[in-house]
């Protein structure tokens, strides 16, 4: 009654795993949208990490970090792949720190030095086989 304001999370509920090959991390990689549940919820092979605007926090370390806290409460300890978009200082710095908790997690990150020309463009990429 009143002036009573219901917050709304965009953040995903509690419940059961969902099993993917392949997951993009939704909005950027934003706070906002993907915590820890995220990660204990929607569980993948390969997490694709897009955002390079370190302005708006993208990549966010709180994502990343959500990623090692989620992984670190999965039954298994399956291989679990992360795909940059872009090469970011957030990046490499979350490497750098975590790197032995990636390991004892099964986490890899997978950087590329390919580059696909497509007209007047060209991009970096990688390939996935699933």
């Amino acid at each position: 009654p009143g002036n009573t304001k219901v917050a709304k999370s965009t953040a995903v509920p509690p419940g059961p795993p969902v099993y993917l090959d392949l997951v993009y991390i939704p909005n950027h990689s934003n706070s906002k949208n993907v915590d820890v549940e995220f990660f204990k919820r929607v569980r993948s092979s390969y997490y694709v990490v897009s955002g390079n605007d370190s302005a708006a926090e993208e990549p966010s370390r709180a994502v990343l970090d959500s990623l090692l806290e989620g992984k670190a409460q999965w039954e298994s300890n399956i291989q679990v792949t992360l795909i940059p978009t872009h090469d970011s200082e957030v990046m490499r710095e979350w490497y750098q720190e975590t790197h032995e908790k990636q390991q004892d997690l099964n986490i890899m990150v997978l950087a590329s030095s390919s580059t696909v020309v497509m007209q007047d463009e060209s991009f970096p990429a990688c390939k996935i086989e699933l």
